[in-house]
């Protein structure tokens, strides 16, 4: 299994490109703020072809550049893919932010913020497996940061020298090295978050690597040592 990761251009969002190997199909996750360039460093040094785009969630800095990527598969349109409960977030999630925060993304990229919805969105739901490019991955409903917030999950890992992992999750702003995602903007609940923590993060193994959706991989074993916000939160508590 191939797996690229890279910050996006603004609020150091991983995007993540996962393939079978080089030269393969590939799913570009979370494409952020200003990745072109970088992505399509990615693709050309590995050989890659986009065959979908999954967000695992719906704000901005995760979906800023879904349409241009969409765009600019072999196909007509490449499909993006995000769960049903924050598919309203796609029709203009710039209109979710104040004015300053417009501005900001104007005065670093040079540009008019704008927004333009993919053409071909298709919803997911939890229990759902998606299968492209070689890969199956597991849709695992996981809200709290928003509505909607996925995590994707997969039987498979890429070597990580120093780490002994057995399998995958892309765990978007659910849980990151030493901390999670906030809940206190418009679609956050603290409360399901402990439960999306409790039921569906802490059953997951201990060799799971995580690729989150801001800062350095992890695994779920550090995570369930280290991290003060599964550290005494047991299933069914």
């Amino acid at each position: 299994m191939l797996v690229v990761g890279f910050p996006a251009a603004a609020f150091a969002t991983n995007c993540f490109v996962l393939a079978t190997g080089p030269g393969e199909e590939c799913l570009v996750v979370d494409p952020g703020v200003g990745i072109e360039q970088d992505l399509a460093a990615v693709l050309a040094e590995h050989r890659l072809r986009p065959a979908a785009v999954l967000l695992t969630h719906g704000h901005l800095d995760h979906v800023y550049s879904v349409t241009p990527v969409c765009r600019g598969g072999t196909a007509a349109y490449l499909p993006a893919l995000i769960h049903t409960d924050d598919r309203y977030r796609l029709r203009d999630p710039l209109a979710q932010l104040d004015r300053g925060m417009v501005a900001m993304l104007e005065r670093e990229f040079g540009a008019r913020a704008t927004w333009t919805e993919p053409e071909i969105v298709q919803e997911m739901h939890d229990g759902d497996t998606v299968s492209l490019a070689g890969l199956e991955l597991g849709v695992v409903h996981a809200p709290g940061h928003t509505e909607g917030s996925v995590m994707f999950t997969l039987d498979t890992a890429p070597e990580i020298r120093g780490a002994e992992v057995g399998s995958t999750v892309v765990s978007g702003d659910v849980l990151f090295a030493g901390s999670i995602g906030r809940c206190d903007l418009p679609g956050g609940d603290e409360q399901a978050m402990l439960a999306s923590l409790r039921d569906k993060v802490l059953p997951m193994p201990d060799d799971r690597l995580v690729l989150p959706g801001h800062g350095p991989l992890t695994t779920i074993g550090t995570e369930r040592a280290r991290n003060p916000y599964l550290r005494g939160l047991a299933p069914g508590r």
